[in-house]
């Protein structure tokens, strides 16, 4: 399951608005006999591309994936319960149930009926991680929000002169650039298009291709090449967005967190004081220390070169 994951995990960013799923076909001798992930734009699903290339030889074998199998018809074609019903698999392993409600357990349940051997819930966390975009859409109706800040020890992003090139060294910037090949979208406002012109494009070697969709957080006119947001709550409409990812400066940081709409926070701190500039957040609504407690938890800490990296998640009920 864990390569399942892996391969899933992959594939983050390019699915939309389908899940990144990993699947992959084993044979009794422990032999890989297939693997694959959700192809880019959502076809063909990852059992389906593992089921091909394993072949008649996926008779008895195991089948692992990382999401309960699908069960809804398509015009695009059978589903991936009818494909392992033809394929003569005689276990699955599914890490989490389906909350699609066109599926929700009827895939699993389809498979038992006919004797397949249904596991659930082995790699659940790793595999909830890896889908954590498709699963907040899924849940909350947008997108899953990370925001990226690069501060100096002071909690500044930029110099009083708006200068901010560069804060963090070149690892971090390589990690920021792993990020943007994650996700679907990226979004920045009208002061840093204005102030940087920034690319936000992917500029590692192999990845270039997956450079996300750019989004302009703006009330003004329209500019080329860009899509427009007009507010935070916009993001609602995001249908084809698992993931976005905000970088913008201070004011667009600031709309997301007072709008309760950042669920994942990255933040590089780089080994800078810069004293008098600008801060990374305004105000956010919050009137009393106690009621910022609570709020989120940290999920990952590490070094990058001379900077360091902390990940925080909000914390929030099922339904939230």
């Amino acid at each position: 399951m864990a390569e399942a994951v892996r391969l899933g995990s992959a594939a983050r960013g390019t699915t939309a608005p389908n899940p990144n799923v990993g699947c992959l076909i084993v044979g009794a001798d422990g032999a890989i006999l297939g693997e694959g992930a959700t192809a880019p734009g959502g076809r063909p699903h990852a059992e389906s591309i593992a089921l091909a290339i394993a072949g008649e030889r996926a008779a008895g074998a195991t089948l692992y994936t990382t999401l309960e199998p699908c069960n809804h018809q398509s015009r695009r074609g059978p589903t991936c319960t009818d494909l392992i019903l033809a394929s003569g698999v005689t276990t699955v392993v599914a890490a989490i149930e389906d909350p699609d409600e066109r599926t929700a357990g009827e895939g699993l349940a389809r498979l038992r009926s006919f004797g397949i051997d249904v596991r659930v819930g082995i790699g659940e966390a790793e595999s909830r991680d890896s889908m954590a975009g498709w699963l907040t859409r899924r849940r909350l109706g947008r997108p899953r929000v990370t925001l990226k800040l690069a501060l100096s020890i002071d909690g500044k992003i930029a110099l009083p002169s708006g200068e901010s090139k560069w804060i963090t060294g070149e690892d971090a910037r390589a990690h920021v650039h792993l990020e943007r090949a994650h996700c679907d979208m990226i979004l920045v406002g009208r002061g840093t298009l204005a102030a940087d012109r920034p690319r936000l494009d992917v500029r590692l070697p192999g990845l270039e291709e997956r450079s996300p969709r750019r989004a302009l957080l703006s009330r003004g006119e329209p500019v080329d090449g860009w899509e427009m947001l007009r507010s935070p709550q916009d993001i609602f409409g995001l249908h084809d967005v698992n993931d976005l990812l905000v970088e913008g400066g201070s004011s667009t940081a600031t709309a997301f967190l007072a709008e309760d709409l950042v669920d994942r926070i990255l933040l590089y701190r780089a080994p800078i004081i810069i004293g008098e500039g600008r801060q990374s957040v305004g105000y956010i609504g919050l009137d009393a220390i106690g009621d910022a407690h609570g709020r989120w938890e940290p999920r990952d800490g590490r070094q990058l070169g001379i900077d360091r990296l902390e990940v925080y998640e909000r914390v929030r009920s099922p339904t939230r």
